[in-house]
């Protein structure tokens, strides 16, 4: 996945995020946070996981679904899939 070796350091930068959004639940969990704390927490986690997902789907669907150069007919078509995934993933 050539496409994703110019973004890599990006990405692996969101997971170490992700890895320490993780890392806070089971301290709260540990630590015996109230519940509304942990779950303000899981959903941060949820929202990074989400964020994550939908870049790595917008890059797939562009470089493996549709012509990379975004000459293709099927660009208009890939643009409205993944507008409509951003709304859904929110």
């Amino acid at each position: 996945m050539a496409h994703l070796q110019k973004n890599n350091a990006k990405l692996v930068a969101r997971v170490r995020r992700l890895r320490g959004q993780m890392e806070a639940v089971e301290r709260a969990l540990e630590g015996g946070a109230p519940c509304g704390e942990v779950l303000h927490l899981v959903a941060s986690v949820r929202g990074a996981v989400n964020g994550l997902t939908l870049e790595l789907m917008e890059d797939h669907i562009r470089f493996h679904v549709v012509d990379p150069d975004g000459e293709a007919p099927s660009a208009e078509g890939a643009a409205e899939l993944i507008a409509a995934l951003r709304t859904y993933m929110k």
